[in-house]
């Protein structure tokens, strides 16, 4: 499919959304606008984590807001940059007090690759993006200084970013010279255009984050967050555009998001545990995925995932489990549940040789162990006939794998499930039916 279907598919996948949200409860597609949980589910890492109450306001003296416009007189005209520097350590350093870093709305604003760091004296700090934000859509200002990330926050508590603002990742000259897109160009890692590191009590909310380089939002040594109510869009043929990625992180809530890429719409990798993705629209893109993890021969670990009331439409992959052979640790006590999904390729998959390499991957001795997996109420239609497929190592077999009321047809209407060193449990009525194995 070339490049002019891929974006008029993202057009459709984002209008069938819209159409259903319009018909829908509010409250029921954005379960945690106010910043609560919805009702609990049953299933790992659905018990709420008092991130409440890290959330919740207390009373104090108002915050002290910094206006980037400012200081824009003392930064270069075309370059924002400096002025948010200095407006940033301003509102990070000038008091024991809440303030507010404030980008105001109906201006745009050119910014080069830039770190806002901690940790801050304040004791709350909420950037407040009501503008748009442009990256430099020249390759040579990351090329030349080796860097891999547009917008970085670092080392900082108690942040909240939010404002209904727009970013911009200006990344079409890095799909076009990727070599995933022309084979004969060099592999060089883009730039993620906005990425949270070791920020704890976070909260990200209301945001739209357009065309990033690669990735559009990194989750990354944090701890209690939140990520709610995003918009998140490029092209379904950019290589490499992941929506959500979170790795090295622990009680991560991500909840009301549209996210219509050209890779996975949430990947969670090692280092991961009671993480909980909750009224997600994916599509088009790769899916929702656990990985990839081991490669390389790596020691990897996730644990404890919740995905549940997501919505998939047009997508290469459904939720899907991918590790490299030759790695080791473990995929455990995950549930995907209550999924509808479209004309998706491979709706259910478990890839225990993934291989996404240049060269051939050849079979390892060991593996990512992945076990105790479950899938229940998850139905639509397949593109594909396989409609479920369990491709497990021969040295590290699945084990835990149950099945309850997954019911998936495709256009013959009959689709087959496919299965391969995997123990499977079915539990109510399932379609197409899996039988145990080892």
């Amino acid at each position: 499919m070339g490049p002019k279907k891929l974006h008029l598919a993202s057009i459709s996948a984002i209008s069938i959304f819209l159409y259903v949200f319009a018909h829908t409860n509010s409250a029921q597609a954005f379960p945690v606008a106010d910043g609560t949980y919805p009702p609990e589910a049953e299933g790992p890492a659905a018990e709420s984590s008092d991130m409440d109450e890290q959330l919740e306001l207390t009373p104090g003296p108002p915050p002290r807001v910094v206006d980037v416009d400012d200081y824009r007189a003392r930064a270069d005209a075309g370059d924002h940059t400096e002025a948010f520097l200095q407006a940033w350590k301003e509102a990070c350093n000038s008091s024991d007090y809440p303030s507010v870093l404030l980008v105001p709305e109906g201006k745009t604003y050119l910014l080069m690759p830039v770190s806002f760091n901690g940790p801050c004296r304040a004791t709350t700090i909420t950037a407040t993006i009501r503008g748009t934000l442009e990256a430099p859509s020249n390759r040579s200002v990351w090329l030349d200084r080796d860097l891999q990330e547009w917008i970085t926050f670092d080392n900082i508590d108690h942040l909240r970013v939010l404002g209904g603002g727009t970013l911009n990742g200006n990344g079409h000259q890095w799909w076009i010279n990727s070599c995933k897109t022309d084979r004969s160009m060099r592999c060089v890692t883009g730039p993620t255009a906005l990425y949270f590191r070791r920020c704890n009590h976070l909260l990200v909310e209301g945001l739209q984050i357009r065309d990033s380089m690669q990735m559009h939002v990194v989750i990354a040594y944090s701890w209690r967050v939140l990520v709610s109510r995003l918009l998140i869009t490029a092209p379904g043929w950019s290589p490499n555009t992941d929506g959500i990625h979170v790795s090295n992180s622990r009680e991560v809530l991500i909840s009301g998001c549209i996210i219509s890429t050209g890779d996975d719409c949430i990947s969670i990798v090692t280092g991961s545990m009671f993480i909980r993705a909750t009224g997600i629209f994916c599509g088009p893109g790769h899916g929702i995925s656990i990985g990839s993890l081991g490669a390389n021969k790596s020691w990897a670990h996730v644990s404890d995932v919740l995905v549940e009331k997501a919505t998939l439409v047009g997508t290469t992959n459904g939720v899907r489990i991918k590790t490299w052979q030759g790695g080791d640790g473990h995929a455990e006590r995950i549930t995907f549940q209550d999924i509808s999904m479209h004309n998706v390729t491979n709706p259910v998959i478990i890839d225990q040789n993934y291989c996404d390499s240049m060269t051939p991957c050849h079979e390892q001795g060991s593996a990512v162990a992945i076990n105790n997996i479950r899938y229940r109420n998850i139905r639509g239609t397949s593109s594909s006939k396989v409609a479920i497929n369990f491709a497990c190592s021969n040295s590290v077999h699945c084990d835990g794998i149950v099945m309850q009321d997954v019911f998936l047809v495709g256009e013959d209407p009959y689709v087959s499930c496919s299965y391969m060193n995997a123990r499977v449990v079915e539990l109510g009525y399932n379609f197409p039916y899996c039988r145990a194995e080892m």
